[in-house]
């Protein structure tokens, strides 16, 4: 058996492409330099002469390649360094025409080992790796999927009229990368496909002048996951009773940590505790095991030593449980014993009909039930976003923040070593959930990456799922003899990945709870074009900027809009859009100038800036004033303060107002923050949600995200 991929000689490797419908050059297959000439002559000089041979891959770097060969001796010539170069590895000689043209383009597949065959475009020829500029998306290949990533490269120049030669005939480059995504999925032999350079000729048709075609040896497929159905994730999130093993009265141990904070969070279900100490904790009766509970139990939650986990699975099957969410550690991230251990857990659970939710989770929440059963007490408002967390410590913290800043969650899982329940698992139970609106994964790697980019593009178009990934994993295929091979980089494939199944891929934790207020609270903006409101010129200048850069408009105002801010404003008002109310507190004015932008249809969306903060600005002039002057009486400032609050309450209730009516979504920037200020507003009978971030950045990244995933659902329909 051979131990790395084989590969096949050039000419073979174009046979198979034109029965896929990829043009290729025409050749001759000779064995000497004498039927080079003769072929030279068939076909008409100026030629190209390369050596042949299943080990001759980069011919170029060894010299096997003579370009623009006018004459008989000239092609002798070049068949003798031929020879010299290739050696024992050449088979024969391959004669082509010379084809002209200024433009060398290249597309290919590599397999990743987590996501699968991995199809690429791009600008080719020597320097494929050093330029890298390309587009990748996994196969199959839909249309859509082929124009997005011939769309994506940045040398669009090439593929238009240049320099005299015609545009490209985009329809057969669709047709060529159609053709290498069905030889990457009716092909699983083939390790890599790579057509460098795919030529562009003056008139813009495109003929594959290269090719390589790279066989992988026969593999045992790996053990399969069994997927979980949607309905079992949904009733480990609805317990009626839990029994926690392994519960303490130590404070501090998570035999502990785990029943106060889920008595202390008001859990509406049976909470029942077992140690083989007997006695009571908290004030409740503890069992000794799980047997001697006399009522049914739906979830067992297990923080004893991981050499004592496996007992419980045939007590659970004795008390018919059938879910368990297993805090301890000591398994698959412990090494080689521990991945051992799990996996005899894992066969005895699916034996007893028990599926477990970690092992090495921090916990699970459900503020719908009142149920915080994590590590730290985290009391969430019940909501509509949904996360889930390979890092339990990342995962309560972000917690920790949607509780103070007003964001309501559907529920939480620490998903831990993913044992029985992966990624994938926990989309399918989102997708079905009708109470999820939103999903926030954090991930840093995938038992099953195909299987979540399946699950992934299928719910993004119900619902959004924003997403941080940790780290990045192997790379694949890295020692690939071909120039795809050598991009396999599983950042760029991740990455491609997400716009390919309509993820909105972050790159900060915040990033997740800044898009799940976005998306939970705000309808989705309909194109790019941004009018911006602001209480200070540099704030406008910036955000502008920032939008440019991130794919958002600002449109110039309308001249009737003008003419109307005119009316409000001084004379020495910006006149364009930022519109900066050049630090008026006028709350008439400023309610009229956010109808009329709302109001225009010539934007998507309005960013306020400056707007609301206003009061702790008043509070904090009030405390210098009062302590740097005694004389002046306490309560001077109350009145201005007590306006200030009813301005931010009145225009925030405005703002929901436009945005039920008008269907645009606002998002505001603070002027400035205090330890109450909170990200989302919610206020009764309306159906939209007010959203205020603390730096123009977080806005304006929020909604341009959230015009990507528009995009993607309108390119999709």
């Amino acid at each position: 058996m051979v131990s790395g991929p084989t590969a096949l000689d050039e000419h073979a490797a174009k046979n198979i492409l034109q029965q896929y419908g990829i043009p290729v050059v025409s050749e001759t297959v000779v064995r000497d330099a004498a039927a080079a000439v003769a072929a030279a002559a068939e076909l008409g000089y100026p030629v190209v002469l390369k050596g042949l041979g299943a080990a001759l891959q980069h011919k170029t770097e060894r010299g096997l390649v003579h370009l623009n060969l006018f004459d008989a001796e000239a092609l002798r010539r070049a068949a003798a360094k031929i020879a010299e170069g290739a050696g024992a590895d050449l088979e024969g000689l391959l004669v082509q025409p010379q084809i002209t043209g200024q433009r060398e383009l290249m597309t290919g597949m590599f397999r990743d080992p987590q996501f699968g065959p991995v199809v690429l475009f791009g600008l080719g020829g020597t320097l494929t790796e050093a330029l890298a500029d390309v587009a990748m998306r996994l196969a199959p290949l839909s249309r859509w999927d082929a124009t997005q990533m011939i769309a994506e490269i940045r040398a669009q120049k090439l593929l238009s009229p240049f320099r005299g030669e015609a545009a490209v005939d985009r329809k057969t480059l669709l047709k060529v990368l159609d053709g290498v995504s069905r030889m990457a999925v009716e092909h699983p032999e083939i390790a890599e496909i790579d057509i460098n350079p795919l030529r562009v000729t003056p008139d813009g048709r495109l003929v594959a002048v290269d090719a390589l075609i790279a066989l992988r040896p026969p593999t045992e497929s790996a053990p399969s996951l069994t997927p979980v159905p949607a309905k079992e994730i949904g009733a480990i999130f609805h317990p009626r009773s839990i029994a926690f093993v392994g519960a303490s009265a130590q404070p501090g141990k998570w035999g502990n940590m785990l029943v106060v904070n889920t008595i202390s969070g008001g859990y509406e279900g049976r909470i029942l505790l077992v140690n083989p100490k007997g006695g009571t904790i908290a004030g409740r009766p503890v069992y000794r095991s799980l047997l001697d509970i006399p009522d049914p139990v739906d979830l067992v939650v297990v923080t004893v030593p991981a050499r004592h986990v496996q007992p419980l699975v045939d007590e659970c099957r004795q008390k018919g449980i059938r879910y368990m969410v297993l805090i301890t550690s000591g398994f698959s991230e412990a090494g080689d014993e521990g991945k051992a251990l799990e996996a005899e857990l894992v066969k005895a659970a699916r034996e007893a009909g028990l599926l477990i939710l970690g092992p090495n989770t921090m916990g699970i929440a459900n503020p719908h039930i009142r149920l915080f059963s994590t590590g730290t007490t985290v009391q969430s408002l019940a909501g509509s976003t949904a996360m889930v967390a390979q890092s339990g410590n990342m995962g309560t913290q972000l917690l920790a923040f949607a509780e103070h800043q007003g964001i309501g969650m559907r529920g939480f899982s620490g998903s831990g070593n993913e044992a029985m329940i992966t990624m994938a698992d926990y989309l399918e139970g989102f997708e079905v959930d009708d109470t999820t609106r939103t999903v926030l994964i954090y991930v840093e790697g995938f038992k099953d990456g195909r299987r979540f980019f399946e699950s992934a593009r299928r719910v993004s178009r119900r619902k959004p799922i924003v997403l941080l990934k940790g780290g990045q994993t192997a790379a694949g295929q890295k020692a690939a003899a071909s120039h795809s091979g050598a991009m396999a980089s599983d950042n760029r494939v991740f990455e491609a990945l997400c716009r390919q199944a309509g993820i909105v891929n972050v790159h900060r934790p915040m990033d997740l709870l800044d898009l799940a207020a976005a998306f939970d609270a705000l309808p989705l903006p309909r194109g790019p074009r941004v009018a911006i409101m602001t209480f200070g010129g540099g704030w406008g200048v910036v955000t502008a900027d920032l939008c440019q850069r991130l794919g958002l408009v600002l449109p110039e105002l309308d001249a009737d809009i003008l003419a109307e801010i005119d009316t409000m404003l001084p004379p020495y008002w910006s006149r364009a859009n930022p519109v900066d109310l050049v630090g008026d507190f006028n709350p008439d004015m400023t309610f009229r100038v956010q109808e009329l932008l709302m109001r225009w249809s010539g934007c998507d969306a309005v960013l306020h800036m400056g707007i609301m903060g206003r009061r702790i600005l008043i509070e904090r002039l009030s405390a210098s004033v009062l302590a740097a002057d005694p004389s002046v009486a306490p309560g001077t400032f109350d009145e201005i303060k007590t306006l200030a609050e009813q301005f931010e309450d009145a225009f925030a209730r405005r703002c929901l107002e436009l945005m039920d009516e008008l269907n645009k979504p606002i998002l505001g920037v603070n002027l400035r923050t205090d330890h109450n200020t909170k990200t989302i507003l919610h206020l009764p009978g309306h159906r939209y949600k007010g959203v205020t971030y603390q730096t123009p950045e977080r806005a304006v990244l929020a909604l341009s995200k959230m015009l990507d995933y528009e995009t993607f659902l309108a390119q999709k329909e």
